[in-house]
């Protein structure tokens, strides 16, 4: 049985401030997408990926942003992204970049999981309790 421990104020506005921050960067970055910026369309095809797939990528991520910044939904938009942010660090191995480029992502998928973790007290005992 899992013991409910109320979440402190300051861990919970600190949760709230890191889930608005990546939704923040993830919509502009899903809205740049899905309006096909210049920004997007020439990185997408730096990495490797056609045109045509910007719009689809930017839907993709609106969705899985939207599904993590909604309560309800945020353990499966935090899942979704988290798959999104595997394909960064795979694409960026694969196009042997530096290890800053890799780690990124990996590293952002932390702060998507704090984000939600740091006031959801099941979320806490799975990762945390022993």
């Amino acid at each position: 049985m899992i013991q409910k421990k109320p979440t402190s104020k300051i861990l919970r506005w600190l949760s709230y401030g890191l889930q608005g921050l990546v939704g923040l960067m993830f919509l502009m970055a899903s809205y740049n997408n899905i309006v096909q910026t210049d920004m997007a369309v020439k990185g997408g095809l730096d990495m490797g990926y056609p045109i045509e797939s910007t719009l689809y990528l930017g839907i993709v991520l609106l969705v899985s942003t939207v599904l993590y910044l909604v309560p309800q939904t945020a353990f499966f938009g935090a899942v979704l992204l988290t798959a999104w942010l595997g394909g960064a660090v795979a694409t960026h191995v694969i196009h042997k970049d530096a290890i800053g480029m890799v780690l990124f992502p990996a590293v952002f998928g932390v702060v998507v999981w704090l984000g939600i973790g740091l006031r959801n007290e099941r979320l806490k005992a799975l990762l945390f309790d022993r």
